[in-house]
């Protein structure tokens, strides 16, 4: 068991031993919260495919958290296209993530993460995204694989507020995804739904 999936594991059972049934917004104001993002980063990449993930992304599925960057996924083989249009349009490298990918800023102190992946998830995600105000944001299955991949305690929040929202198309999807991709997190992803809701009901 990696570090990941134990961190994972230990913050489900403490969730289920202390969450309590109604401890949450209610579903309604939870949904009526709006989110938006604060550039429009489709006039830097204008050729470049990507989605965006993150913080921005997580807005769209759930309460926003306040974010001072915006963070997207791109395919390796893209990279280098990618890198240009940053230059093309002032933005420099400031350095390297600690996973695949770096870190751009603007003259007016806007920050970008690129994340880099050759893999075939990373693909698929970039191939299909949801799109809001003409930008492309990861649709919630492939946001819910990146987070339990980074297996971070607040992507395992992040999970579990998401799904707790998420409609039943979007569930069956994250969980085909999920049996895809990283079946050994079926079983937790069912925890975390079920944490989530508790803590949504009335």
């Amino acid at each position: 068991m990696n570090t990941s999936e134990i961190i994972r594991k230990r913050a489900i059972t403490l969730a289920g031993k202390y969450i309590k049934k109604g401890s949450g917004s209610t579903i309604e104001t939870l949904l009526n919260i709006s989110t938006k993002s604060t550039m429009d980063i489709t006039k830097i990449i204008k050729h470049t495919k990507f989605v965006i993930v993150g913080g921005l992304a997580t807005s769209h599925y759930m309460p926003q958290r306040n974010t001072i960057d915006t963070d997207i996924l791109v395919l390796v083989q893209n990279i280098e296209q990618l890198y240009k249009e940053f230059r093309n349009a002032g933005y420099k490298k400031t350095g390297a993530l600690s996973i695949e990918g770096s870190t751009w800023i603007s003259k007016d102190k806007e920050i970008i993460d690129v994340i880099e992946s050759d893999e075939e998830w990373a693909e698929e995600a970039i191939k299909r995204p949801y799109f809001h105000d003409n930008l492309p944001v990861i649709a919630l299955e492939y946001l819910v694989l990146m987070k339990f991949f980074s297996g971070r305690l607040q992507d395992i929040a992040d999970i579990s507020r998401m799904m707790a929202l998420a409609n039943d198309d979007q569930s069956k999807k994250v969980k085909i995804i999920i049996a895809k991709y990283l079946p050994s997190a079926s079983e937790d992803l069912n925890s975390m739904i079920q944490l989530g809701k508790l803590e949504l009901e009335k």
